[in-house]
């Protein structure tokens, strides 16, 4: 076979790696569909190892690399999951043409919001006055959408939640209630108001990017903000995925995001800045990078593309957010006297200590 016989035989066997998968995905809807009508959960970890597993086995036979076929493996494993998470949430939602309010609907997480509920049947208005998706009713001003949905979010800034949640406790509004900020003690405040008011109010966290398509091995927080049955409701709406609900006390929560999101945030800035202050170009560096480069390159650049004002707002209206910068700020002195004074056996016990603490993730 000449070069252009060899390269259409390709193309032909990549065709039929397609066809296989769209057969495969075939029979992925018709084991979701079995999955929902016997009560059954949508992940199944045993069964994913035991595919992983029968890859790597299949791979070796055939003198191909076991990762290779495990990493595709994978791939396919989380598409399926994808489907079969939205097939669940589309058939177990509680919509049912119920009316609902995404406040901030226009925005990344408000957007995420608004399709989600909307895939599990409610009838969703967005009230953004900056961006309004075609595929919603849209209205410029929340106070003019009405009062009587049977879910509101509220995807608004901090401060603005603040002021949204504390106008609905003076008009009153009906139906469920949540907010999904990323700090909770500026709006405690408005979120007590609100409740006192008879108001069904909760408070949600949900820990991942708007970008998420799959929610398994995420983490919802759910905050009861003076009304547990809002809670509950709240809880509900993300039953039919494979979200881990955590719960939490108000009065807890920036404490540990303190941690969670202000010290990682802060860590990959102050990378970023480093980088961007040294003078070396991104792919100079690229071109000698190591693996722990690369990882710690592709966090920075993920946390450098989002909203600077939303980081901003997590790291200044936090009340807690200094102790953890501080302890940073700390930690790379201690390092670098470390480095300074040539203290092998201080270095070698900040990697030592730093192994058991992380060792207790389990």
């Amino acid at each position: 076979m000449n070069l252009n016989e060899l390269r259409q035989r390709l193309n032909e066997l990549d065709r039929q790696l397609i066809e296989l998968i769209a057969e495969r995905q075939a029979v992925v809807e018709q084991v979701g569909e079995f999955k929902r009508s016997s009560s059954r959960a949508t992940r199944d970890y045993e069964r994913e190892k035991q595919v992983l597993e029968g890859a790597r086995q299949n791979a070796r036979e055939l003198g191909v690399q076991p990762d290779i076929a495990a990493e595709v493996m994978r791939l396919l494993i989380h598409t399926s999951l994808t489907r079969q998470e939205r097939a669940r949430v589309s058939a177990e939602g509680k919509g049912s043409g119920q009316p609902a309010l995404v406040i901030g609907g226009g925005g990344k997480m408000g957007r995420w919001f608004a399709d989600f509920l909307a895939s599990q049947g409610f009838d969703v208005t967005v009230a953004d006055p900056y961006n309004q998706p075609e595929e919603f009713r849209c209205v410029d001003d929340w106070a003019i959408a009405g009062d009587d949905f049977a879910v509101t979010v509220v995807a608004a800034p901090l401060q603005e939640t603040a002021m949204i949640l504390s106008a609905m406790a003076e008009r009153g509004h009906a139906g469920l209630i949540f907010d999904v900020g990323s700090l909770k003690t500026p709006l405690i405040p408005a979120l007590r108001k609100l409740a006192a008011s008879g108001a069904q109010v909760t408070s949600v966290h949900p820990m991942f990017g708007p970008d998420t398509e799959l929610l398994s091995d995420k983490h919802v927080i759910f905050l009861d903000a003076g009304s547990a049955d809002a809670k509950q409701a709240a809880q509900a709406l993300f039953s039919p995925t494979m979200a881990k609900q955590t719960d939490m006390q108000l009065d807890e929560h920036d404490r540990l995001i303190a941690y969670v999101l202000g010290l990682s945030h802060a860590l990959n800035i102050a990378f970023f800045s480093v980088l961007a202050s040294s003078g070396e170009t991104v792919p100079r560096l690229a071109d000698i990078s190591s693996t722990t480069f690369d990882s710690q390159l592709d966090v920075a650049a993920r946390v450098a593309s989002e909203n600077p004002q939303l980081y901003y707002e997590i790291q200044s209206l936090n009340e807690y957010g200094l102790e953890p910068l501080n302890a940073l700020r700390d930690a790379v002195e201690t390092i670098a006297a470390t480095v300074r004074d040539q203290d092998e056996a201080a270095f070698v016990k900040l990697m030592e200590d730093g192994r058991k603490y992380l060792a207790s993730r389990g």
